[in-house]
């Protein structure tokens, strides 16, 4: 059944008795709003489980046929070929975020309660990221057919309870990217992404080190964290240090940065305070990628966080 873990329903029970003492009225709406989410979260545990057996007028579909087709169209556009439940289970990762967030407002300055509220919405947000590289690793002919049988079943893992041990086990790195990011906003300068990525790399753990030794001379990787730490497309890195190149200017601040670039940047300024632009931020870099990777255009294919997860599952 889709619900709150121990940790999680410890955390708002704490947040309502704060609030019980501060505002009963703000208190009465966080009661409203998570038996809302719990009876949502109800209701989405009554669709069968995908991984359950199924047969209606003779035709049987069984957990065997989904991992076959899993494998066989591997894209998450394929809305309508996936059970209801999967759709309904995105919907309650949604309403529960809505949900924290709303917490996070009423908290105020309460320090005790942001770093748990904080934990559990990029809980949420990577859970959402896992599906979109899952999908990806189940299309990249680099793998073998074992190993993405193995992605298929923590690709359904993740549908039926909402999360899965793979997931889990990528959460910390990727929080610890983006507390990395958040202590080294970006400093253009010469455009120079070697002194952008020391200061970052300085607040990241082991695995990010191997990984970036493993992967950094690699064009694709380089340029997915160039995206990452500049928070500005393939294109628009270029179009500033041709700027820089051809006028002989020896660096560039924030504030010049956009009035180099002839439209709107294609990716929107991150606020680290509110956590649904970290996945935008993605969201808008993948699609960045996949349509360089249709057009077949330079730059980079995939973001950074899916060449790193690919990366860990190819350790594996």
């Amino acid at each position: 059944m889709l619900q709150l873990n121990d940790e999680e329903t410890a955390l708002v029970e704490s947040i309502r008795n704060y609030l019980d003492s501060e505002n009963q009225e703000e208190s009465k709406l966080v009661k409203q709003r998570f038996d809302c989410l719990e009876k949502l979260g109800s209701a989405v545990s009554q669709n069968p489980s995908v991984r359950d057996s199924h047969k209606l007028r003779g035709i049987e579909r069984t957990e065997e046929q989904l991992l076959n087709a899993l494998i066989s169209f591997a894209s998450p556009s394929h809305l309508l070929h996936i059970p209801a439940r999967v759709v309904a289970a995105r919907s309650y990762l949604v309403a529960k975020f809505q949900a924290f967030s709303m917490l996070q407002i009423l908290a105020g300055e309460q320090e005790r309660f942001l770093r748990p509220l904080r934990k559990v919405m990029l809980t949420v947000i990577h859970t959402l990221m896992a599906e979109e590289v899952y999908f990806s690793c189940l299309d990249d002919p680099e793998f073998s057919q074992t190993v993405k049988i193995d992605l298929a079943n923590d690709l359904i893992s993740l549908w039926d309870s909402g999360s899965d041990p793979r997931t889990v086990q990528h959460l910390p790195a990727l929080d610890a990217l983006w507390n990395a990011r958040d202590l080294s906003p970006p400093c253009f300068g010469t455009m120079n992404a070697t002194s952008e990525l020391l200061r970052i790399t300085m607040d990241m753990g082991e695995d990010w080190h191997k990984f970036l030794v493993a992967h950094v001379s690699i064009d694709e990787t380089r340029w997915a964290l160039e995206e990452f730490l500049f928070g500005l497309s393939y294109e628009e890195i270029n179009a500033v240090r041709s700027r820089l190149v051809k006028f002989g200017i020896s660096a560039v601040n924030h504030e010049e940065i956009h009035s180099y670039l002839e439209s709107k940047p294609a990716y929107g300024i991150i606020n680290s305070s509110d956590y649904r632009e970290i996945f935008d931020f993605y969201v808008d870099r993948r699609d960045a990628a996949r349509f360089r990777q249709k057009l077949n255009a330079p730059g980079p294919c995939r973001t950074l966080e899916e060449i790193y997860i690919k990366y860990r599952i190819a350790q594996e």
